[in-house]
């Protein structure tokens, strides 16, 4: 069972998220087990003060060593082994994917570290912190959506948490495409039909279908991604013939 510690001075931003749908069946299947903590608790001085002012001047507050430095040793305590990756949801981190994603959901115990204010005293980074993740390149008020956008992609990459076990397994990015058109019943909705194609059974020519159509859509989409993969032989022809439709 995986493990998942949040530190954050707004623990009440996560029950709505971790209570609900696919993240709590997770929990209740005993795949994942949430703790989310207000490091506020562990500050070492009567007004619990987590923050405070900036050497050399600058405007906001930085979070302080001591509160932060004492609760990722506690929550470590908690757990057996020395597996624990420390994440630092920053605008400075890595940018986010599907393959952090998928390298996260193998490991036993992640501690994900909320901030606000202006920012963090560097030696956090430096001597808490494992990984330090970006989501995008924008600044949110604190880490909590960050953490809330990690948490929900890695936990439902765990085993058994998703009923069908191939359902992330061709998942947009996880195959390195985007993922191909879904379509249900009716076959025919006001005039807009669903492709034959699907509607005859060969799973085989539904395969191809969906293979090529998903090499469609990243084409238009985000081209940028079929610089990262290499495609074989029938998806460089399949490719050619999607260029020659849009010329």
């Amino acid at each position: 069972m995986m493990k998942i510690d949040v530190l954050t001075l707004f623990p009440e931003m996560f029950s709505g998220v971790l209570g609900h749908s696919i993240l709590h069946k997770a929990a209740e299947k005993g795949a994942v087990q949430y703790n989310v903590v207000n490091f506020r608790d562990f500050a070492d001085n009567k007004h619990q003060t987590v923050d405070d002012y900036p050497y050399g001047g600058g405007a906001g507050m930085v979070l302080k060593t001591q509160p932060l430095f004492d609760a990722v040793a506690a929550l470590k305590e908690q757990v057996e082994g020395n597996r624990t990756r420390v994440i630092l949801l920053c605008p400075q981190g890595k940018r986010y994917d599907q393959k952090i994603a998928e390298e996260l959901a193998k490991e036993d115990h992640l501690i994900f570290v909320c901030g606000h204010y202006e920012g963090y005293d560097e030696r956090i980074r430096e001597h808490v912190v494992t990984d330090e993740i970006s989501i995008g390149d924008y600044v949110l008020t604190g880490g909590e959506l960050g953490a809330m956008v990690v948490i929900d992609s890695v936990v439902r990459l765990l085993p058994e948490v998703l009923g069908n076990q191939e359902s992330h397994m061709k998942d947009s990015f996880s195959t390195g495409l985007l993922e191909h058109p879904h379509y249900t019943r009716p076959s025919d909705f006001r005039g807009m039909k669903v492709p034959e194609v699907l509607l005859q059974g060969n799973h085989k020519l539904i395969e191809e279908w969906r293979n090529k159509e998903a090499l469609r859509r990243t084409f238009l989409r985000r081209p940028d991604l079929l610089e990262k993969i290499d495609l074989t032989t029938e998806q460089e022809k399949w490719l050619n013939e999607i260029k020659k439709e849009y010329e």
